[in-house]
Parts: structure tokens; C-alpha cells; sequence
């Protein structure tokens, strides 16, 4: 049953005659009271083992992965680097959570999902190394570009998913936003709009607690983002963003739900973002170094390792085989970003639009002629 299916035009007491009666019980759209957890409780052993281990390997890859990043951002190899440090289970989960057919509409921060999701790391780093508008195919990859404008990416999931629907497509669009992301008017227009098409789309809010500096309590009054699917008449649901397999069980669901029309899902995850907003940022300004230790007790590798030891779906043999899987991946990308890409600056005006603007190409046109006279200067 469907948002759009509790409809109805019976008399309410208090409501005018012929008004369109409110759903009278909100209780189904609530998310529960604490967030959803597996790790630690009797659900982590009817879980699939080979499912559990994969996670695990994702996690570990995932953090080599963002500690590669931020070195090669430190070294100036990358422009910037929003680092998912911490938040590696929301990232590895969502990817998992999609079916080949479905869509991915990551952040500026959602590198590790469009990685987990198969794209090359040279290829999803090439944005933030300032190489070319995007450095993947979204259409070959179904992962839509890197967003950094915030929460943009929200209405354009909608508008695919709804687009997919009609075209008689099975597609789910998973966007997957940030905190500060909510407080923009697009996560509005996106939520709104789901909810009216009833479209097949997934919303993953990562709430590492803060917006660049400002702490989720200046951002909103809500009781948890959660909430706000409420008044958008879809369900919300709260996880522990850091347990892995609640992740990945809670988005499994929501997909499922809306591949099969029951609609948008807004899920927010409880996580941590360890590392600094960028580069450019000092989070010892905000925050300080005890409240980091205690979420990095709660860190979601350390998590998954001690748990799955604790069933013994973990040995040694795993450990060192996901730790040596890691390590090739930060030596590929040391050797491939230490090499200097070859750029053709004229390919900043290709796929932006299907048929350029009058402005595009007049600064087309500026740009070659720049090139041509610094290349007679050069060589003349």
C-alpha cells in the first residue's frame, strides 16, 4: 500500500465538509525510537556469512582508501578531499544495497560508494584532482557526477527514478546526502515531490554531526532528521551508521520497497566524520579530541572485526587478505596520481549540454584563442 492509497475523502471531526481528510495514524511513517542495530545482537547471526565478510573486506579497502586520499590531497596530488573516514559503512552498504540496474546519485564526500560501486579510484578522484567535470561515464556506471553543490543531486534522483518508472524501467535512484544537505531547500523540492509521484527513490542521510562547523542542534529542531519524512507523508527510518549490516539491511529494504511501488524511503544513518570537513578545514576549532576518541570506539571497522571474531566469521586469514587487498589499491593509486595527466582544456565545453549554449560557445571560442596565442608565444 502507498502513500497515495491512504487517501480519502470521509469526514473528519474539525474539517471543513468535502476537505481531504489527513492520514489519521502517522505511527506507520515513524522511524523507531533508537537506531536500528544488528552488530551486538541475536540478528548478526541469521545474517548471511559471506554477505558479513564482504562487508568487512569493503570496510577495510574502503579505510585504506581514504587514508590514500588525504595523502595524495597533503601532497597536492588532489586539489581537495572530503575524506568518508568513519563513515565507511554507510558508504560500502549503499553500494551493496543497488542493484546493477539502479542508480547511485552521490555527494561531494560519497567517493568510497561510487568506488564500491565500481568505478575506478582514478576515475571518481578525477573532479576533486580539478581534471575534468567528472571522470566517469554516469550512464555506463549508473552513478551520477560527484555533487558538490549540496543536496542538488536530491531532485534529480527523483527525477530519473520517476522518468525510469514511466518508462516502464525496475530502476531504484539511491541519493545519498549529508546532514547539512537538509537544511537546503532541494532536499525539500526532492522529498516533496518523491512523495507526491510516489517515485522510487531511496534518501541516505549520512548525519556526521556537523555541517562544516555548524553542529546539527543550530541546524535543526527536529528530534531526528528521521522525523522530517513524516511531514513529507513517506517513511523514515534511523540507523546506527556505523553497524554495517544495519545499513545495508535497512537500505536492502527501503530499495526493495520502492522497486516494488511503495514509494520513497528517508533513512538516516547516526555516523561520524573522523577526519576534518577538507582539507582546508581545522575541526580543532569545533570540536574537540574527546568527543573524537569516543566515536572512534565506535569506529565501523573495528566494529565489524570484533563481532565477526566474536561469531567466528573472522580469522586471520581474512584480516591479512583484506589488509594486502588494501594496500595494492593505495599503491595503484600512489603510482597513478603520482604520474601527470595529459589534459586537453578544450574538453571542458564537451557533455556539458547535448546541444551548447550561445554562451558556451563564445567562451569556447575565448578559450581557443587563448591557447592559440600562448602557443605562438611559446613556439613561434
Amino acid at each position: 500500500m502507498t502513500v497515495l492509497d491512504h487517501r480519502h475523502h470521509t469526514a473528519v471531526p474539525g474539517w471543513l465538509p468535502g476537505a481531504t481528510a489527513p492520514r489519521s495514524d502517522p505511527a506507520p511513517l515513524l522511524p523507531d525510537a533508537s537506531p536500528v542495530r544488528v552488530l551486538g545482537t541475536p540478528e548478526l547471526e541469521k545474517y548471511d556469512p559471506a554477505l558479513l565478510r564482504e562487508l568487512y573486506r569493503r570496510l577495510v579497502v574502503g579505510r585504506r582508501y581514504n587514508q590514500q586520499a588525504t595523502t595524495l590531497t597533503k601532497q597536492g596530488r588532489l586539489a581537495v578531499y572530503p575524506a568518508s573516514t568513519g563513515q565507511e559503512a554507510c558508504q560500502v552498504a549503499a553500494a551493496l544495497a543497488l542493484g546493477e540496474q539502479d542508480w547511485l546519485f552521490p555527494s561531494y564526500r560519497d567517493t568510497l560508494a561510487v568506488v564500491s560501486r565500481g568505478v575506478d579510484p582514478l576515475e571518481a578522484l578525477t573532479l576533486l584532482r580539478g581534471n575534468a567535470h567528472t571522470g566517469y561515464d554516469p550512464l555506463a556506471t549508473r552513478t551520477a557526477p560527484l555533487c558538490t553543490p549540496l543536496a542538488t543531486q536530491a531532485p534529480h534522483a527523483v527525477g530519473l527514478a520517476h522518468a525510469a518508472r514511466l518508462g516502464g524501467d525496475p530502476v531504484v535512484a539511491l541519493a545519498l546526502l549529508g546532514d547539512g544537505g537538509t537544511s537546503e531547500g532541494d532536499f525539500h523540492e526532492a522529498l516533496n515531490f518523491a512523495a507526491v509521484l510516489n517515485a522510487p527513490v531511496v534518501f541516505l542521510v549520512q548525519n556526521n554531526g556537523y555541517a562544516i562547523s555548524v553542529p546539527l542542534t543550530a541546524q535543526s529542531a527536529a528530534p531526528t532528521l528521521a522525523h522530517k519524512a513524516v511531514g513529507y507523508g513517506i517513511p523514515g527510518r534511523l540507523v546506527d551508521g556505523n553497524d554495517a549490516p544495519a545499513v545495508h539491511s535497512v537500505l536492502t529494504e527501503a530499495v526493495e520497497r520502492a522497486r516494488t511501488g511503495g514509494g520513497p524511503t528517508l533513512v538516516e544513518a547516526l555516523t561520524y566524520r573522523v577526519e576534518a570537513h577538507t582539507n582546508a578545514d581545522d575541526a580543532t576549532r569545533y570540536r574537540d579530541d574527546t568527543e573524537v576518541a569516543a566515536w572512534r570506539e565506535h569506529d565501523p571497522v573495528l566494529l565489524m572485526e570484533r563481532h565477526l571474531r566474536r561469531i567466528g566469521l573472522l580469522d586471520d586469514a581474512l584480516v591479512q587478505e583484506s589488509a594486502d587487498e588494501a594496500e595494492a589499491l593505495a599503491a595503484r593509486m600512489r603510482a597513478e596520481f603520482h604520474a601527470d595527466a595529459e589534459l586537453d582544456p578544450m574538453a571542458l565545453f564537451a557533455h556539458v549540454y547535448a546541444e551548447p549554449t550561445p554562451q558556451l560557445r563564445e567562451q569556447e571560442a575565448q578559450l581557443s584563442a587563448e591557447l592559440a596565442a600562448e602557443a605562438e608565444v611559446q613556439h613561434p
